[in-house]
């Protein structure tokens, strides 16, 4: 790894600012600071508080419509950035007022609202970009793949950045070159959940927060009193809202395996807990997938660790030296020796520091494209009517299937065992408001 790790805040900065750098027409062509009108997108932004105020950076350098967010507190530092957005709290009304005058739209909700906002975007026409996790459960997520499959040219891109970013590429170029041989295993891991989990509902009651409306923060979901327990973030742990520390973070640190090796459904997922509770996910977690070879390829086993469960240190690592190399990470295990990786893919590296000498010395041939990070990609694709990486339905939607699979296995407490072809579970049934939620009145897909 090089020697200051590149940590999650800096890498999603860094990707920000490359999305934001989006120029056709070249400045001293148009002078400073300035963009021909035709290459402006107009934006819409719903969820503009914590990770969408990153969003809304990204996207900066187009022309910020207009704003939702449920509450205004979160929200007002990004109010007060960018004022000539107008602002809403309920994203329904915004995309029946702004819907005419907008070409794109993100959507950076907690889990539970990314299904319904995203399809309403999705069939007003326009291009969508919504963070990960790509939806809350099962049957959103094919519902959401199932509808921009029908419109190939709105863009879409999941927010999990190190898809489009150098390390994701560079280790599919080592991989194939053989720097490890055939790969056999790859072990993901992190140290979330940093919010509480592994628990029951709260009883004691609270006043909601002035400047939040908590009727549609709790969006399609079932209705319960407020408690900040649920928001402004501790949400991701609640199986009605979230997708536990697997839905937060596998996106990103799952993400090459599920790419490099061109996984679709594994043949078995067998889930491992700390203690099960019925709203909740659980404090920590180990989930094996085991995938038939295909593609040429051998069978491949994914596990994935949460709560700070960090694998076994590879036989090749040098002795001295810390492991894990991070909280979070990803290690690939091959016939011939091992890689690591930070959470995006960032920083790859062959474990053993001879044989990364020797490779990298002569490093392989470029053969995947680079692109200009999330965002730039997103508008790119925009622009050329074209689809980004993470797109919806080619992409990010069976990424995201891999992971509520998992979460299913672990709420169930079961081996799945899985069709291949379809995704079904073929030994077990789960209950059908985990695969498809019955939304509120007055909400939708």
């Amino acid at each position: 790894m090089a020697d200051r790790p590149l940590s999650r805040r800096n890498f999603v900065g860094d990707i920000m600012v490359a999305g934001a750098a989006f120029s056709i027409v070249p400045r001293h062509v148009l002078g400073r600071g300035f963009r021909a009108p035709s290459d402006t997108l107009n934006v819409a932004c719903i969820g503009v508080g914590g990770m969408g105020a990153n969003d809304v950076k990204g996207m900066a350098d187009h022309n910020l419509v207009a704003f939702a967010d449920v509450d205004w507190n979160s929200a007002d530092r990004t109010f007060q950035a960018y004022p000539k957005a107008r602002r809403y709290k309920d994203w329904r009304e915004l995309l029946d007022k702004e819907g005419k005058g907008i070409d794109c739209v993100t959507v950076s909700t907690p889990d539970h609202s990314h299904a319904a906002a995203g399809m309403a975007a999705l069939k007003l026409g326009k291009h969508v970009y919504i963070q990960k996790p790509l939806a809350r459960t099962l049957g959103e997520i094919r519902a959401l793949m199932k509808e921009a499959a029908k419109r190939p040219k709105q863009a879409t891109q999941m927010g999990n950045q190190g898809h489009a970013s150098e390390g994701i590429r560079q280790i599919r170029e080592w991989v194939e070159a053989g720097a490890i041989g055939t790969v056999r295993e790859v072990r993901c891991w992190t140290n979330r959940p940093i919010w509480p989990q592994g628990m029951r509902r709260p009883t004691d009651a609270h006043n909601v927060p002035p400047t939040m409306d908590w009727n549609l923060w709790l969006g399609p979901a079932a209705d319960r009193p407020y408690h900040p327990s649920y928001a402004p973030f501790n949400w991701r742990g609640w199986w009605d809202f979230g997708t536990g520390a697997m839905g937060d973070m596998a996106c990103h640190i799952m993400d090459a395996a599920f790419w490099v090796n061109e996984l679709r459904y594994p043949t078995r997922i067998t889930p491992e807990s700390t203690t099960l509770f019925p709203e909740t996910a659980p404090k920590a977690s180990r989930i094996t997938y085991e995938f038939a070879g295909r593609n040429g390829r051998p069978p491949l086993l994914v596990t994935w660790r949460d709560g700070s469960i960090y694998p076994p240190r590879p036989g090749d690592w040098p002795e001295g030296r810390a492991w894990p190399f991070d909280d979070s990470g990803q290690l690939w295990i091959g016939d011939k020796g091992t890689l690591i990786a930070g959470t995006y893919g960032e920083n790859p590296r062959l474990s053993n520091d001879d044989a990364h000498k020797a490779f990298t010395a002569s490093m392989p041939t470029v053969k995947y494209a680079r692109v200009r990070g999330v965002y730039g990609e997103w508008i790119d694709a925009i622009k050329a009517g074209t689809q980004p990486g993470s797109n919806f339905a080619g992409y990010a939607g069976p990424l995201t299937e891999m992971i509520a699979l998992g979460n299913l296995a672990v709420r169930t407490g079961r081996t799945l065992e899985l069709n291949t072809d379809t995704g079904a579970i073929t030994n077990t049934t789960v209950p059908d408001e985990w695969v498809m939620p019955t939304y509120r009145p007055g909400w939708s897909l």
